[in-house]
């Protein structure tokens, strides 16, 4: 082991030590940034930047479970990552696809895709579909994989679903009018029945969301870290915890 792991490793130990456990959140999403930067950082390609990336996603699971974490959404592939080209853009997915057939073999996890699943290629949306069925029972983590996944494109399918649910019922745009609520829209989220995230983690250091839960993470903590996915440690997740546990929640009070 070098030294520097085993500092780290120390270290770790140190944070978890002082780590509020009744305040740790419930609900964690985490945009996987950084990917191709950390393959062009070690002189790799973008395709071992996302495998790496990739792997990196059940070691982070290991930690959720070590805590009371219930929910985790874990952003694998945006709308706007949909545009990249072919070259890039189907090796992608063939990891992405790999590494939602793990999380479904591990035994641990219940897979929930969230995403407009048309968006996707037939043979994704059946891998999707298959994690999905086989965890159903599994009675762990939810995890949301957010694949061909948009925050405007999540509310537009929201409002579309919620105007043909009330067409089949024959509901007028009257009283459509008058019932219409947040709740309402909610019920038509990809996530409906779940719980907001309390904290959203960003890696790579990037400061925004990019269209990331915009509906559900309205009264969400941010943690923006700078290193890039595929090197994000124990040490990183800790630290957002700690710093999550520190902050007073006051929901606009």
């Amino acid at each position: 082991m070098k030294l520097r792991d085993l500092v780290y490793g120390l270290y770790a130990r140190r944070v978890e030590g002082r780590l509020d456990h009744d305040q740790v959140p419930k609900h964690i999403g985490v945009i996987l940034d950084g990917n191709r930067r950390w393959a062009r950082a070690s002189g790799g390609t973008a395709e071992q930047g996302h495998q790496a990336g990739a792997s990196k996603i059940q070691e982070m699971l290991g930690w959720c479970s070590e805590t009371d974490v219930e929910v985790v959404t874990l952003w694998m592939l945006s709308t706007d990552n949909l545009d990249r080209p072919a070259k890039e853009l189907k090796p992608l997915l063939n990891i992405i696809e790999g590494a939602v057939r793990d999380l479904a073999a591990d035994g641990r996890w219940r897979v929930h895709h969230v995403g407009n699943r048309d968006l996707l290629p037939s043979h994704t949306q059946t891998v999707l579909k298959e994690a999905e069925r086989d965890t159903e029972h599994v009675d762990g983590i939810v995890v949301n994989v957010a694949v061909g996944y948009g925050g405007r494109q999540e509310i537009a399918d929201a409002v579309r679903s919620l105007l043909l649910d009330h067409a089949t019922k024959g509901t007028s745009f009257e009283e459509l009018a008058e019932v219409v609520d947040i709740d309402l829209i909610a019920e038509h989220l990809y996530t409906r029945g779940q719980p907001d995230p309390d904290l959203v983690i960003r890696t790579s250091g990037e400061q925004r969301l990019s269209g990331f839960m915009l509906w559900q993470s309205a009264h969400s903590e941010y943690y923006f870290c700078e290193v890039f996915w595929p090197a994000f440690r124990k040490v990183d997740f800790l630290r957002a915890l700690r710093d999550y546990s520190a902050r007073h929640r006051r929901y606009g009070g």
